[in-house]
């Protein structure tokens, strides 16, 4: 399982690199693919993935990704009322075949999946993006990591052992200061490249450490839907890692608050 987990990593991070380092249409195009993956794994726990609530839900996922190249919505809650009122409809018109749950469900996964997740590309588009970009996969599976080896040497005491028994507190604060400790070592190597200045590589690295707190949110997160519908996994897509949701849990959440705080942080 171990190899298994290991190769499957280390294709993850390769083809990251490459669509990262393409960023424009292609990795826009990758990220809208990742989001329906992640929305149909997501939408498939509640039997909506086929039905015309999860429908809606890739339809509103494209419209949104459509603005995101072409911009036609003025406004961000149009497109949030737009598809409410869609959804709500579907609702209305399919009653009673679907539960009120499930109707949720296909609004909440829109804004849980794809747009948090497009925020990777909304990264990679900003001044110095192609380098302010890793810093959500720093402080996400830069976290995951230092957390399990710190854990595994010195955790005692349980952070949450109904939902992730394995994860201790030692090892969160290992991952949050792993996490800063990587991105400054980043930042110091590219801070020429990136055109920040030594003090800004303390923020780079306040950055991520904020970044690998709300990950472990993000991840614990993904773990309460799994153990509320007794599933292990969202899918078997990546090999000794799981679904999309199962690797990407911690990203969907650290990648639009890198994106923010690069913005009036390093990028003002």
């Amino acid at each position: 399982m171990f190899k298994t987990r290991l190769l499957s990593g280390i294709v993850l991070v390769i083809i990251a690199l490459g669509l990262i380092t393409a960023g424009g249409d292609i990795l826009l195009a990758a990220s809208l693919l990742i989001s329906y993956i992640g929305m149909y794994e997501l939408y498939r726990i509640l039997g909506i993935e086929k039905a015309p609530p999860g429908v809606s839900g890739y339809l509103a996922a494209g419209v949104y990704y459509a603005g995101l190249r072409f911009p036609f919505l003025p406004d961000p809650m149009v497109f949030v009322l737009g598809f409410l009122m869609l959804v709500m409809a579907v609702y209305v018109f399919t009653y009673p075949k679907y539960r009120a749950e499930q109707i949720l469900a296909a609004f909440f996964g829109v804004f849980y999946v794809a747009v948090m997740l497009s925020f990777i590309y909304r990264t990679r588009e900003l001044p110095a993006g192609a380098y302010l970009v890793w810093l959500i996969f720093l402080c996400s599976w830069g976290c995951d990591t230092c957390a399990y080896c710190v854990g595994v040497k010195f955790g005692k005491h349980k952070m949450s052992p109904r939902l992730s028994p394995k994860k201790s507190v030692e090892g969160a604060v290992g991952g949050v200061l792993g996490a800063a400790l990587l991105a400054g070592l980043y930042g110091t190597i590219f801070r020429e490249a990136m055109g920040v200045t030594p003090q800004q590589i303390f923020f780079l690295a306040g950055i991520c450490a904020a970044g690998a707190l709300v990950s472990m949110v993000g991840d614990l997160a993904a773990s309460a839907v799994k153990r509320n519908y007794d599933i292990k996994d969202y899918g078997t897509l990546i090999p000794g890692h799981g679904g999309i949701l199962d690797r990407f849990d911690s990203v969907i959440f650290t990648a639009p608050l890198v994106y923010f705080l690069a913005v009036n942080v390093i990028s003002p």
